[in-house]
């Protein structure tokens, strides 16, 4: 996923409601009726927000008759999670730099020098 894609996927995120949604449509399909449903929005306010997720990649519509059922495609959530994943080795020596301060101070130590 180039830096672009993942501007406009983390834009997509970015809104709790549009979370809400992905949230939902985790569970399966949804219509907009469905999806609207527990919000106090209208359906295009809420059709708004499907048109960033759709062009986020994030959900896809299908046609079946007269029902457009809204499906989620992780595949920009996995480039996301991908891309954090980067910063686990930052985070891993984070904390065990923490974890070795914790258990000076346990120690009765409160720097770097020898007791």
């Amino acid at each position: 996923m180039t830096d672009d894609a993942l501007s406009v996927t983390f834009a997509a995120l970015a809104d709790p409601t549009r979370r809400a949604i992905l949230a939902r449509l985790a569970h399966g399909e949804a219509s907009v009726t469905e999806l609207a449903a527990p919000f106090t929005m209208s359906l295009p306010a809420v059709s708004k927000h499907l048109k960033v997720l759709e062009r986020a990649g994030l959900i896809t519509r299908g046609r079946s008759a007269q029902w457009r059922p809204c499906r989620l495609d992780a595949g920009p959530l996995a480039d996301v999670a991908d891309w954090v994943g980067r910063y686990q080795q930052f985070w891993d020596g984070s904390f065990d730099r923490l974890d070795d301060h914790l258990r000076q101070i346990q120690e009765g130590r409160t720097d770097d020098r020898p007791t």
